[in-house]
């Protein structure tokens, strides 16, 4: 095949002795074996998504190497200089379990320090969330991440954090970008100061697991924490580090831990993909649950922000809940204790995202408390606590099974989510009642809310075109009709619009920026469009509703809804 010009340019570059020579190997094996992979790896730089900059692992602009997080890591030094002039910058550094983040950490490190940054890096893996907390209880101007989330075993990522312990957000992560494009490779200082360099762990270990204890702990009696059954997995990843221990710190002794996957392992050999959405990744955690009659089952992804959770329905049977139905258990608990406490007084707020379930405005408004939504990603939920400062934040999620509870770490955590749904469940049971139950009775109250995702994987560059042609044709030719309902508004957060198509009226959206579209039809159903920011997916988001007058009839109903979500994916012709 031709390689076009600008590609060849590039693949000079990485030719040159400026890279180490495994690195140019590598580079003159595609050449000759692999032009296709060739062209995927130098056809673009590696951008920043909803959850930083996520790629595979190799050599070439598009790849997570030294090269590239060496030269995000240079700009960020730079930046960081500029921003505090005069202070002693310090920043927070960790990484997962993934192939090699360890020696990429140690490479972000080594450049931090040359540039006369001081480093605090974690001994070993860590979650996510901990470094969150982390930049805040280390008083850091900026943490790093080395992760790529539930991806599979070939990528990994570089997660950027501000001083308030959340992700980058507009205009910073512009202005950032901008420095690392403005950079040649040359620029990059390697040269690592040792002296800069403190390695952390078991300090600020105690401090998070203090700071989550007293976040997610609700006076539950011991006698119900012992009769609850719990299996927990992490899947090969970093949280087996933290959430036995947090547990059993909280009085949970009766935890049975998958032993197959709690051994950390970037290949993640026992699932295909260690991603808790999927239900693949929970089967041998359920087949533990059923073999000692558990009550709950809770599996994190890698970097332990995300959870999927397994509970026991009216029959008994081990059922999957979506991060959707989790949101609102883990939410309507919160709100009840705040309630219970006194302290709700309308100052209160909860936060979610675009493409989450609308039963959370129906919950805020019970409650009197204000629900706020933001665009995909849990840094425009963090950046809420920064922006409403007179407010007090209770906890937020999104559909992607990521729970926030309070705001003393600002990104998704699922060490801190996993016991709070211990607290809700051993309440719940000691109560005659289950999780399943409780959430039954929240559709009773508020309205059934069935949520579904599709995901469309399309690879490299020709995928990359094929995604951007497919929301292109979404709103050049908008659906008029899906399943026999009138759409009655669409919502295009590129063009920051929201038009009426019955009143042919439009308002405009304050929200920033983004490459969703929103279609909502006459019977209170939600469809979004929106491509991944860190995978090479297209994503659709179905939410339908219907009443629920009894908890008896839930199964009736929520068959009427799959059956509704099943024809409005064929009439897209989405399968």
């Amino acid at each position: 095949m031709d390689i076009k010009k600008e590609i060849l340019d590039k693949v000079n570059v990485w030719l040159s002795p400026l890279f180490d020579n495994q690195t140019q190997e590598a580079v003159k094996e595609m050449m000759t074996s692999s032009p296709k992979e060739l062209e995927d790896s130098f056809y673009k730089n590696l951008e920043f998504g909803t959850g930083g900059m996520r790629g595979i692992m190799g050599p070439g602009t598009n790849r997570i190497n030294k090269y590239t997080l060496g030269k995000a890591t240079q700009g960020l030094s730079n930046y960081l200089k500029k921003v505090f002039t005069g202070e002693e910058i310090k920043v927070a550094i960790a990484y997962d379990c993934r192939n090699n983040s360890n020696t990429l950490a140690k490479v972000v490190a080594d450049v931090f320090s040359a540039n006369g940054i001081k480093v605090f890096l974690f001994t070993d893996l860590r979650p996510t969330p901990e470094l969150s907390f982390a930049v805040k209880y280390l008083s850091c101007h900026a943490g790093i991440v080395l992760t790529a989330s539930h991806n599979p075993p070939e990528y990994n990522g570089y997660k950027v954090y501000w001083q308030d312990g959340g992700q980058l957000v507009p205009p910073q992560d512009g202005e950032i970008i901008s420095v690392i494009e403005a950079l040649e490779y040359n620029q990059i200082n390697f040269n690592a100061n040792e002296n800069l360099i403190e390695y952390i762990d078991n300090d600020v270990d105690k401090a998070f697991l203090g700071a989550s204890l007293g976040a997610a702990t609700f006076n539950t009696p011991q006698e119900a924490k012992d009769a609850l059954k719990v299996v927990f997995t992490p899947l090969h990843g970093t949280s087996v580090k933290l959430i036995p221990d947090l547990l059993e710190d909280a009085g949970y002794s009766n935890v049975h831990i998958v032993n197959e996957q709690a051994v950390p392992d970037g290949n993640f050999p026992t699932v295909k993909s260690p991603n808790p959405e999927e239900p693949e990744a929970l089967a041998m955690a359920i087949e533990l649950a059923n073999q000692t009659n558990a009550d709950i089952v809770v599996g994190t992804d890698p970097d332990s922000d995300r959870l999927g959770v397994a509970v026991r329905n009216s029959e008994g049977v081990m059922t999957l809940l979506n991060g959707n139905q989790t949101m609102m258990l883990m939410t309507n608990f919160l709100l009840e204790e705040w309630k219970k406490q006194g302290k709700l007084t309308g100052n209160q707020f909860i936060g979610s995202t675009i493409v989450s379930t609308p039963m959370l405005m129906e919950l805020a408004t019970d409650y009197g408390v204000q629900c706020k939504v933001g665009l995909t990603g849990f840094k425009w939920i963090a950046k809420m606590i920064v922006d409403f400062p007179e407010l007090q934040f209770v906890g937020g999620g999104e559909e992607s099974f990521g729970y926030m509870v309070g705001d003393f770490v600002r990104d998704k955590d699922a060490v801190t989510s996993t016991l709070l749904l211990c607290e809700i469940a051993a309440q719940a049971k000691a109560n005659a009642s289950s999780l399943y139950q409780e959430l039954l009775k929240l559709y009773t109250k508020y309205g059934f809310y069935k949520e579904y995702l599709i995901s469309l994987t399309k690879k490299g560059m020709d995928g990359a075109q094929e995604i951007k042609q497919m929301m292109i044709d979404l709103r050049e030719s908008p659906l008029k009709e899906i399943n026999g309902e009138r759409v009655v508004m669409v919502e295009d957060y590129q063009a920051s619009t929201a038009k009426n198509l019955f009143t042919g009226e439009e308002e405009a959206l304050t929200l920033p920026k983004s490459n969703v579209l929103i279609y909502y039809l006459e019977d209170g159903t939600k469809i979004c469009a929106r491509p991944s920011g860190t995978e090479p997916k297209i994503k659709f988001y179905f939410s339908v509703n219907d009443t629920l007058d009894k908890v008896e009839n839930a199964r009736e109903v929520e068959t009427i809804l799959d059956h509704k979500i099943r024809n409005i994916i064929e009439e897209m012709n989405l399968i």
